[in-house]
């Protein structure tokens, strides 16, 4: 059985930080390049910040480079997402999305609120 569970999420303060965490069960894990989406209020999914199975390159939406990182234990099947500096526009629930030729995995996704 398939499973994406995502965690770390939670209410923050603007300019302070919060690590996701997503562990992965049910599949091959370092065959599958990972991602991590975003959704907030009444807006599209976007994607926010993804690495390759082997996690050798990493790619981010504009708006969160230099403040996001992703990274990807495969021993520990789970993938991570470094928040810092963290702005209210970074509102949203974060998914986290496997993602290997034609197949995709979803996580229920975790919500990440920065107000003060």
């Amino acid at each position: 059985q398939v499973q994406l569970v995502e965690s770390g999420g939670g209410l923050v303060q603007p300019g302070g930080s919060l690590r996701l965490s997503c562990a992965a069960s049910g599949f091959t894990f370092s065959l599958y390049a990972m991602n991590w989406y975003r959704q907030a209020p009444g807006k599209e999914r976007e994607l926010v910040a993804a690495i390759t199975s082997r996690g050798g390159s990493t790619a981010y939406v504009d708006s969160v480079k230099g403040r996001f990182t992703i990274s990807r234990d495969n021993a520990k099947n789970t993938v991570y997402l470094q928040m810092n500096s963290l702005k209210p526009e970074d509102t949203a629930v974060y998914y986290c999305n496997a993602k290997f030729n034609y197949i995709d995995y979803w996580g229920q996704g975790t919500q990440v609120t920065v107000s003060s």
